[in-house]
């Protein structure tokens, strides 16, 4: 299938990132990676595209993603925006610095691209934003506390941008997995979740793929859980 449109990927080197880059690459998108690593841009490269090694965390690594591929293509039709990971500790131990590290991490890493690649989607008549997120956004673990604290936030960010942006055909939405495969598996994990199994990352890229496709054209500002049953509050 050949779309004709552009993706562009951040933190897209490895795990759900690079998952998302190859399904949209196969679903006919000109695909744009951004990591830190070199294996995004190595992977762009295979995939028919291009990468930028750089830091989700800086507006000019960004800015050389979003000019390259309106450079290239005169266009960006989507936006995935996945994270690393950020500070881990008891609650009451987590520095300052760690906290605003971990909403660099978890939250300005939606912020800063979101800024520049919506005025473009906008005067090309539309565009999807997907936001990697996790199934503790709602009901925190004491495992992920910055990915939690700042993810919530995250959750009002998205529907703030959704409600303000819907008028120029602007959606935003959150994917949040569970245990993933791309995490190291452990059975008490695996039997924590009602399916009995961890996701695969190909399940987050085929979500994702759906939530910018024209398909689901009429859901934006949502939070789109991705667990095999692991949360159930709403």
């Amino acid at each position: 299938m050949t779309t004709g449109k552009v993706a562009l990927v951040t933190a897209g080197g490895s795990g759900m990132g690079a998952a998302a880059a190859r399904r949209l690459a196969d679903d006919g998108f000109k695909v744009a990676i951004l990591s830190s690593s070199g294996k995004g841009e190595a992977l762009a490269q295979a995939l028919g595209g291009f990468g930028v090694t750089g830091s989700n965390q800086s507006a000019d690594d960004l800015k050389r993603l979003v000019d390259g591929a309106m450079e290239r293509w005169g266009r960006i039709d989507a936006l995935v925006n996945s994270a690393g990971h950020g500070p881990r500790a008891a609650v009451l131990e987590i520095t300052d610095e760690d906290w605003h590290r971990g909403l660099d991490t978890y939250f300005l890493n939606v912020v800063r691209p979101a800024r520049l690649v919506a005025p473009l989607m906008a005067a090309n008549g539309g565009g999807a934003i997907v936001n990697v997120s996790t199934a503790w956004a709602f009901e925190p673990s004491p495992l992920f506390p910055t990915s939690a604290v700042f993810r919530a936030g995250l959750a009002a960010f998205t529907k703030l941008f959704a409600d303000a942006h819907a008028p120029q055909n602007l959606r935003m939405n959150n994917v949040l997995p569970g245990w993933i495969d791309s995490l190291p598996g452990t059975e008490e994990r695996r039997q924590s979740v009602p399916m009995g199994r961890y996701g695969t990352m190909a399940e987050i890229a085929a979500t994702i793929a759906f939530l910018v496709s024209d398909g689901a054209g009429y859901i934006t500002g949502q939070n789109i859980r991705v667990d095999g049953g692991l949360m159930r509050s709403v």
